[in-house]
């Protein structure tokens, strides 16, 4: 298999993942069917960014217990002012928009910024860096939406699902061989968010 048609098989599974879980009606159990399947993926899939003899791909990526408490259904916030990034990558720059923020509630109170990737057919992306980057998460951040990637948990009506029980670390956690757009100011908060995925050992 050409390594184009294995990033088209690997986001083609990630996108089935999360449709499954947003079909499911309890969304603790759709987090358990998430780590499951991401694990899988991780462990046996050939793009995944674990490097071979990873101990991760034996032992799974390590996550907090799910916290009902960090599950919302948020506004999208419109805007104070335009603003564009251009985030450098492998292959030249990925560019983003902001287009709203949303709030989220306590004990977070925060209002983080939400933005539309202008590649891929453009999608909504949500990064956050919290009190916990650089400890027991990722330095650069972990993403709770990317839905041009299939990491899509939907909305309730006009309102978007934000989840923080699914936030992830990007794949350049685990490889340079990875450029990921990392959280920026505007989506960085000081409060731990002791949900998602954490570091090993944490």
């Amino acid at each position: 298999m050409t390594d184009e048609l294995e990033v088209a098989s690997w986001r083609r599974l990630t996108g089935e993942l999360y449709a499954a879980v947003r079909a499911e009606d309890d969304p603790e159990r759709a987090h358990e069917l998430w780590r499951q399947a991401r694990d899988e993926l991780f462990r046996c899939h050939p793009q995944s960014p674990l490097p071979p003899g990873d101990p991760l791909r034996a032992a799974g990526l390590p996550y907090w217990p799910y916290d009902p408490r960090l599950r919302f259904e948020l506004p999208l916030l419109p805007a104070a002012e335009q603003r564009s990034l251009s985030v450098p990558s492998s292959d030249g720059v990925i560019p983003l928009d902001r287009i709203g923020s949303v709030r989220l509630p306590p004990p977070l109170d925060a209002t983080v910024d939400v933005w539309w990737l202008r590649q891929y057919g453009g999608g909504l992306f949500l990064p956050l860096r919290d009190g916990t980057a650089g400890w027991s998460s990722y330095g650069g951040g972990r993403y709770a939406l990317d839905t041009a990637k299939g990491a899509d948990l939907g909305a309730a009506g006009e309102r978007l699902i934000v989840d923080l029980n699914f936030l992830y670390h990007p794949s350049c956690r685990y490889s340079d061989e990875w450029h990921c757009p990392l959280a920026p100011p505007g989506n960085t908060i000081s409060t731990p968010v002791t949900a998602g995925e954490r570091l090993p050992g944490e």
